[in-house]
Order: C-alpha cells, then structure tokens, then sequence
C-alpha cells in the first residue's frame, strides 16, 4: 500500500476516535509522517502506532499527536511552546494551525535530525532549541500554548508561569512506568483548571535538577 491510502486510511481511524477538529486533521494530512519515521519503520509510518526514533526516545502515535493538538485549542494568533521536539513531527503539525512554535529538545541528535526536516519541508516558523525543556523558555514572552510531549510527576511550575492568562497546557502527569494521565490545563484569573483528557503513555520529562526527570517523546 503507498502512502496516501496508507495516510487516508488513518484520517479515518482518527475520525473515529473522535478528532473533529478539521485544522488539525488538516496538518496531518499534510505534514509527512513518513519523513520523520527512521528507515526501518518506514512501512509502518502510517499505522496508528508509537516508533522508536533513537535516543531510547519514541514518535508518539497519531491519535495521541492529534488528541493533544486538538485539545490545545491553538489558532494562528497563538505562540506554541513545545517541550520536547524529538524527530520533530508534533513541532511540524503544530506549525500548520498556530503562528509561531518554540520547541526544546534535550538531545542534540535529535534536534539537529529534526531541524534538517524542517528545512526540507521548507516550515519557517518553528525555532528549536537545545536545552532544558522542564525550564520553559523563560526570556520570550509569554505563551498562548504549552504543549509537553514526556511526563513529569507534577505539572512545572517554571512553565506554568510562562503561560499567559487563559492559556492551555497540555502534558502528560504521572511517573514512567506507572498511570500517566494527560491533562489540560487552562489558566484562569484564579488560578488554574485541570481537565482529564484520558489515560496515555509518555517518556520521562528529565530536567537538569534531578528532583525532575525529563525526555521526549
């Protein structure tokens, strides 16, 4: 099977799973998933499935990337904060249906793997950087979105404040090996709200503190 039926094929299976949200659906018709797969998964790059990418890291499963990008409500006025860039798919996808993304990754391999793709596919507001993702980006401004692809044990505080005033998170919470549960969080005038959007499976957020474990996913 080529790609596009392989790629058709897996819009449905989403569909199904409940992502109405057409921008979203959108982005990830468009963006190639196959291009962020290593080669020895590349007949599987449209199976609704988690892969392997090196760096003990994993390409989460399209109905996770869609889910996460669906309930982060994100709109081309929005600034996305990522944590976690990995092979660079989610980065690729939120760059279709926000206006700018910054996204960390720990692992320089990563990184620079993921940046190469961007460049093929010609995406120009994505600015990856290397570092310590459970820190945020603290010198930018505040974001619309936050977006965390690996679990941390309590949402961090540092990107908690780093979220403007009615803005969404979207993280996963919970220690590897255990119930991860994915939440959204929305900042409010009094504070935050917390919404459980289900049960998942995430690598750990490893930050430099060691009081906090961070990774991508």
């Amino acid at each position: 099977m080529t790609p596009e039926p392989r790629k058709i094929r897996l819009l449905m299976q989403l569909r199904r799973a409940g992502i109405s949200d057409t921008a979203t659906l959108a982005a990830i018709e468009r963006v190639p998933r196959e291009l962020f797969v290593p080669p020895a998964f590349q007949d599987q790059a449209y199976e609704n499935i988690a892969l392997p990418i090196g760096q003990g890291q994993t390409l989460s499963q399209p109905e996770v990337v869609a889910m996460m990008t669906q309930a982060l409500q994100s709109s081309r006025q929005h600034t996305v904060l990522e944590i976690g860039t990995g092979s660079g798919y989610q980065a690729a996808i939120l760059a279709r249906v926000a206006r700018r993304v910054y996204t960390i990754e720990r692992h320089r391999a990563l990184l620079n793997e993921a940046e190469k793709r961007f460049n093929e596919l010609r995406i120009t507001n994505i600015t990856p950087r290397l570092g310590d993702g459970s820190r945020g980006w603290p010198e930018q401004r505040l974001f619309d979105r936050i977006i965390v692809t690996c679990a941390a044990a309590l949402p961090p505080e540092p990107l908690l404040r780093q979220l403007v005033d009615g803005g969404i998170m979207i993280l996963p919470v919970g220690a590897q090996g255990r119930t991860q549960e994915l939440l959204r969080i929305q900042r409010t005038p009094d504070g935050v709200e917390q919404t459980s959007l289900g049960i998942v499976r995430f690598v750990p957020l490893v930050a430099e503190d060691t009081t906090a474990r961070r990774s991508t996913a």
